[in-house]
Order: structure tokens, then C-alpha cells, then sequence
């Protein structure tokens, strides 16, 4: 099947779970207030797009490409992508819900979370150099041989990063939440 080239259109309120998303290469692009739930995003591209208010829960990544791609006030719990495409794969995230999705084993450096919600995300093996949790919950999030070299977590909150099975050379923590650094060592502290 062929690919259309769809460049600067705005796309507002369309439920694609009704009406098929075209096959194509979306470039400056927006999507606003669409429901893409359950929706297959297979090999769909998307280039310097914007998602706004957009409910992405669910959907299927295999082979998508997101290539300096903004979500905002987003819901996307469940979403796997490590299936993605990870040719220029970029991404950031503001106001959005990515609880229970996975980034395992992805290159995502520089990715900025601000003011999301993570809770039970994997980011398990993930290159994650220079990110930022600006204000973003991370419980139960799982980091286990993730490089978090120059990572921001000075405002994030509810995480637990075991220094022993990460890379964390001069990343940021504040003194407020440096108990996630030491939790799992089951000490108590006053």
C-alpha cells in the first residue's frame, strides 16, 4: 500500500477507532481532541507533529515512526513504544498520562516529561541521557540499566533508581526527593 504525504493540516475531533487513519507520512501536523484508542498506527510517520488532548491509549506502534513529535495533555496508557520505528525516533510529553507503557531498550535521550504522569511506566535498558521529569510522577516506574547520565529528577516524585544498577553520573536530584535514590536499601530514615 502506498503512503499519501499529508503536510500542515489541522485535524479536529475525528474518532479514528470509526474512521480509518490514510496510510501516510504526516508532516506539521496537528491532531486535536481525536481518539486514536485501539487504533492499529503501524507504520504510520509522523514528522514535527503536534497531539493535543488526544487519546492514544492502547494503540499499536509497530513500525511507527515519531520523529520530533509533541504530545500534549495526552492519554496514553499502554502504549509500547519500543515497537516504534527508532530512526530519529523524538519525542516529549507535556501534561500527559503514559502509565503502564513501555520504553524498554530505547534510545530516548533529551525526551522532557513535564508535569506527566508515569506510574508503572518501563524504562528498563533505556538510554535516557540529558531527559528531563519536570513535576512528573514515577511510581512504580521501573529503571534498571538505564543510562540517566545529566537526567533532571529535581522535581520528580515517587521514584525508585537503584544507583547500583544504573548510570547516573551527574544527573539532577533535589534533597526533597533523594530518599528514591535509597529506598531500596530498607533503612529507615528521621
Amino acid at each position: 500500500m502506498s503512503k499519501e504525504y499529508i503536510d500542515d493540516q489541522i485535524f479536529k475531533n475525528i474518532d479514528y477507532r470509526l474512521n480509518e487513519l490514510e496510510n501516510g507520512e504526516y508532516t506539521d501536523c496537528q491532531f486535536v481532541q481525536c481518539s486514536f484508542e485501539h487504533v492499529n498506527l503501524s507504520s504510520q510517520v509522523f514528522a514535527d507533529c503536534v497531539f493535543i488532548e488526544c487519546d492514544l491509549s492502547n494503540a499499536k506502534l509497530s513500525d511507527t515512526s515519531f520523529r520530533n513529535v509533541k504530545f500534549k495533555d495526552c492519554k496514553m496508557l499502554g502504549l509500547h513504544f519500543n515497537d516504534c520505528r527508532e530512526f530519529l525516533l523524538q519525542m516529549s510529553f507535556k501534561s500527559c498520562s503514559l502509565s503502564y507503557s513501555t520504553f524498554h531498550g530505547l534510545n530516548i535521550s533529551q525526551t522532557v516529561f513535564d508535569h506527566c504522569e508515569c506510574k508503572e511506566v518501563d524504562f528498563e535498558n533505556c538510554n535516557l541521557m540529558k531527559s528531563v521529569f519536570e513535576e512528573t510522577d514515577l511510581q512504580g516506574a521501573i529503571f534498571n540499566n538505564s543510562n540517566l547520565t545529566l537526567a533532571n529528577f529535581s522535581t520528580a516524585n515517587n521514584f525508585s533508581i537503584n544507583p547500583e544498577n544504573n548510570i547516573l553520573k551527574k544527573a539532577y536530584f533535589s534533597r526533597y526527593n533523594i530518599i528514591g535514590l535509597i529506598n531500596h536499601l530498607n533503612i529507615n530514615l528521621k
